[in-house]
């Protein structure tokens, strides 16, 4: 049953995670290109030319390539940051059955992702929308909780690897 958990938890991951990673990473780049193309037409904040019944619909139009891909990153975030509460929910569950639940390495790593949790919930996710929203963010600033997010999930990704001081083998 361990190794079904533990197989369970790692494919968790990598499909609830990983995507959440590299669309918050390319956010940041493809909001300065869209706040470029809305500065060049006169636009001074992000101009989101979405459809009608869009909840970030602009009142200006931007450039539709742009503003979906924005879009299209930041619905990637939202829906697989609530995929993700999987992976702790098997990581528990693979640490009970392994009996490391007290583990010094396993503490810190849930620290570290319910901080990466946080950072993701009430910094780049609220960056992203006001954005999206036409709203002033600074694009740098989301870039920086984005790498911060993406550098606590490197760590926890190394502290599951590595385990130090566990003695339940390599």
């Amino acid at each position: 049953m361990t190794k079904f958990l533990l197989a369970v938890h790692v494919i968790a991951a990598i499909l609830a995670i990983g995507p959440v990673a590299v669309a918050a990473s390319m956010f940041p780049p493809a909001a300065r290109r869209a706040l470029a193309v809305g500065a060049g037409s006169g636009a001074r904040a992000l101009a989101v030319g979405a459809g009608p019944g869009d909840p970030y619909a602009g009142d200006s139009p931007g450039d539709p390539d742009a503003t979906g891909t924005l879009r299209l990153l930041h619905r990637i975030c939202r829906v697989y940051a609530v995929v993700g509460v999987v992976v702790p929910v098997f990581g528990f569950a693979t640490a009970s059955e392994m009996g490391v639940l007290g583990s010094a390495w396993l503490i810190v790593s849930i620290a570290l992702t319910a901080l990466a949790a946080l950072v993701l919930v009430a910094l780049v996710l609220p960056a992203q929308t006001a954005l999206l929203e036409g709203k002033p963010a600074p694009t740098a600033r989301l870039a920086m909780v984005t790498g911060l997010f993406n550098l606590l999930w490197a760590a926890v990704t190394v502290l599951m690897i590595v385990r130090p001081g566990s003695t339940t083998g390599a």
